[in-house]
């Protein structure tokens, strides 16, 4: 990790050690979805020889593209690029999803995983008022702890808010989708899945 990666924080970063610790051992090719500025797939290519990173935010490709790496950075939409199906041994996402059809995005993420390789997603999504209120609350006083220890580094690529699906219905969409994966509310207000393709 760069020495400005190392001083970086906000929500997603947070959560980049779920998706790290994810990685299947022996993984040789990874597509980090959503790359934004390539922080997530600097990551994983410390574990991973092939890394590539797709994103459709010009200028947060080319600040990941400045570094000195041999990640092989893609603008382009994930849902339509022409992916070999079935290529990857790992796919990590992180506040992705919620930028595009989440069904759409699991089932693409789903069809391009090899056999044995695991999916990784951190995600936002919308809270049930009243009920996530305490939770959120929670959330939101660990989060202003977090800040004042650390700061709060913002990522360049675009943002949309608020989320269109809602913590309930990601649970249902990952349990469709990926059955048998293992779906986990976090307190910073994100989600995470992670599946292993049988």
């Amino acid at each position: 990790m760069t020495v400005t990666d190392a001083k970086r924080w906000n929500h997603n970063i947070h959560y980049h050690p779920r998706i790290l610790g994810a990685v299947p051992d022996g993984a040789r090719r990874a597509l980090d979805v959503g790359c934004g500025e390539g922080m997530l797939s600097r990551a994983l290519r410390r574990a991973v020889p092939h890394v590539t990173g797709i994103d459709l935010d010009a200028l947060s490709l080319g600040q990941a593209r400045e570094h000195p790496d041999d990640i092989d950075y893609v603008l382009g939409d994930f849902l339509t690029h022409s992916f070999e199906p079935a290529s990857f041994d790992v796919i990590a996402s992180v506040a992705t999803l919620h930028h595009l059809d989440a069904a759409a995005g699991l089932a693409r993420m789903r069809d391009l995983l090899r056999p044995g390789g695991v999916l990784a997603v951190v995600g936002l999504a919308r809270s049930d008022m009243p009920h996530d209120l305490p939770r959120d609350l929670a959330g939101v006083v660990v989060g202003t702890l977090h800040r004042v220890a650390k700061g709060r580094w913002e990522h360049p690529s675009p943002m949309v808010w608020p989320p269109p699906v809602t913590y309930a219905q990601m649970r249902e969409l990952a349990a469709e989708i990926l059955p048998g994966s293992e779906y986990r509310r976090h307190l910073l207000l994100r989600y995470s899945i992670v599946w292993r393709k049988p």
